[in-house]
């Protein structure tokens, strides 16, 4: 298996370096470069196109929201982990909403660092409780906002897509859904596409994201 090449973005030199020697010691991890803002990060992919990019938001030039919205609406295959020391979970709603893969506080354990690229490699997307929490408030709040329907009568899935979106949102890979359902795993990636057409969705964030709104997780 080829290694991930990661790309540490962030303004402040030390963290930023700090982070970098971090991540060059995971093994699954080959190359890592390194941006002081978020124009530097997307000139950067331009040249190459790494698996995850880990986002400072507050940087001079291009902030890490302005480098998510561009690097996503141009490269979607790119990752981005979100790195902040702000945790109130409209912040972190908003940016699941704008596509981030996931989010950390920029005290994180390095386990933790090194689960989360894992993570969003493999399985698109990376949940621990500061994005569960978001997500639950968010969706509680957006739907009181709109009075949207419950899950059971607004969902415009099959119950098998159903299912299939349920264990999405358990943090199970393509791979592990169709050893469980007994599909091939070609089929369990139809279906996957297929729902998130139906739900107008990018990726599995948004998956998620829906599914805390319409009640398939409270």
């Amino acid at each position: 298996m080829s290694k991930w090449t990661i790309y540490v973005t962030d303004d402040q030199t030390l963290f930023r370096k700090g982070m970098s020697r971090l991540v060059k010691t995971f093994k699954k991890v080959g190359k890592v470069e390194e941006a002081s803002n978020g124009k530097e990060a997307l000139d950067l992919v331009k040249k190459e196109i790494p698996h995850v990019i880990l986002m400072d938001l507050e940087m001079p030039i291009m902030d890490g929201i302005e480098a998510t919205e561009k690097i996503l609406a141009k490269y979607p295959s790119v990752k981005i982990i979100i790195l902040s020391m702000h945790d109130s979970f409209q912040h972190i709603y908003y940016l699941m909403e704008l596509g981030a893969h996931a989010f950390l506080l920029k005290n994180a354990e390095p386990e933790e660092v090194e689960a989360a690229i894992e993570a969003v490699i493999e399985k698109d997307f990376y949940q621990n409780q500061l994005v569960i929490e978001a997500l639950r408030k968010g969706a509680i709040n957006k739907k009181a906002a709109e009075s949207r329907p419950s899950f059971n009568t607004s969902l415009p899935l099959t119950e098998r897509e159903k299912e299939i979106l349920s264990l999405i949102c358990q943090e199970m890979t393509m791979k592990v859904i169709s050893e469980r359902l007994n599909l091939s795993e070609r089929t369990v990636q139809n279906h996957r596409a297929n729902i998130m057409e139906k739900l107008d969705v990018k990726n599995t964030v948004g998956l998620v994201r829906y599914a805390y709104e319409c009640g398939l997780i409270q």
